[in-house]
């Protein structure tokens, strides 16, 4: 019988009563589309009967893919939508097993938890996950949008916030950065999670909030976004708002 898990549940490690560790590697993990990519799962302290491999997009929920016994040599279960001809696991031992992924396309990109069943506290056990990236050069690069402080802040506040707005991404990771004068910043960055939207694209923001005397100096302020391998940027400085 299969157990549903909650969010909170799938980004475990560990727990303080649990015999049994579950790691994961690589941690990240980034391929070209139409590749296979490999993901290792070691099941330490205690020999495991058998693992099962979830998939799980940000905010969405966790979806099954397979279960998958050390003693068999193909996978028992399916979850909806993954099939034995791209999904499969091996076991190289009752505590290594292996996920494998053939022909892996952008909508593969996901972050991968593997986890089994602790007799001993009598729960379920996940790894930390191993992020996969899929690049595809035949995407369209994503489209960017930077919004200016709101009128409100630039009279009432010392400091002002610029959201950049990521579009069309053709898969839920993207490695955000902000520029200003050409250097990269970090203090004051916040990026969010992805979410889907209803054409299967993915939509997601990124904040810089800065002094507003640095907005007064007129600095140029870069947002520059990189999906699947392709890489978009575009700016934005005060003395190109019209106020």
């Amino acid at each position: 019988m299969l157990i549903i898990f909650s969010f909170t549940l799938l980004t475990l490690l560990s727990c303080v009563r649990c015999v049994k560790v579950v790691t994961q590697k690589p941690s990240v993990l980034t391929e070209q589309k139409g590749k296979s990519v490999t993901m290792d799962c070691n099941v330490r302290k205690d020999e495991s009967k058998y693992v099962y491999w979830y998939k799980q997009t940000p905010n969405s929920a966790p979806q099954f893919v397979l279960r998958f016994y050390h003693s068999h040599s193909a996978p028992n279960l399916y979850g909806d939508g993954f099939t034995s001809s791209r999904f499969t696991s091996t076991a190289q031992s009752n505590i290594d097993y292996r996920l494998i992924i053939n022909n892996v396309d952008v909508g593969d990109s996901a972050v991968y938890y593997c986890g089994t069943w602790d007799d001993t506290a009598s729960e379920s056990v996940f790894g930390q996950g191993t992020k996969l990236i899929v690049t595809d050069a035949d995407v369209a690069p994503p489209v960017l949008n930077i919004l200016r402080p709101s009128r409100e802040e630039l009279i009432s506040s010392s400091k002002v916030t610029l959201v950049c707005l990521i579009d069309h991404m053709p898969a839920a990771f993207a490695d955000v950065r902000w520029l200003v004068n050409g250097n990269s910043v970090t203090e004051g960055v916040f990026t969010g999670s992805a979410e889907q939207q209803p054409d299967k694209k993915f939509r997601m923001s990124s904040y810089l909030t800065i002094e507003s005397s640095e907005w007064d100096k007129d600095k140029d302020l870069t947002c520059e976004a990189s999906v699947a391998s392709k890489t978009t940027r575009t700016n934005i400085k005060k003395s190109d708002c019209s106020e």
